[in-house]
């Protein structure tokens, strides 16, 4: 079920997600939220299929789904987005990192998130 919904999350980050909405401000807190939600689902998605450099780290897909899950509904009650708002930061953000060299070198940092959030 969850790679369902990684999965259509990430289908759709190929597409231009912000339109003509406004990006809305995030504090830094809740961008690392957003971040290292997407970076989970992909890390996961690398570690399913075999990625060697994804491999080298924890294995995030019970913990890294429930971080997703919880800081997407944490953003939605603390900067008041709807979950359309919330999906399209997401998927946004997923597909800057798709392809990114920034996205296992983040990992230590999104890990670190990961511990704090008691998970």
């Amino acid at each position: 079920m969850t790679r369902i919904l990684i999965a259509a999350a990430l289908a759709l980050a190929a597409t231009p997600v912000l339109g003509q909405h406004p990006a809305p401000q995030l504090t830094v807190a809740q961008q690392t939220l957003l971040h290292c939600s997407a970076t989970f689902a992909l890390v996961s998605g690398r570690q399913h299929a075999g990625d060697k450099e994804a491999l080298a780290f924890p294995d995030v897909t019970a913990r890294g789904r429930e971080y997703f899950v919880r800081a997407l509904v944490q953003l939605m009650d603390e900067a008041g987005l709807d979950h359309e708002t919330v999906a399209r930061l997401v998927q946004a953000e997923a597909a800057k990192l798709q392809d990114s060299a920034e996205l296992l070198k983040q990992m230590p940092n999104c890990l670190a998130s990961l511990d704090a959030s008691k998970l």
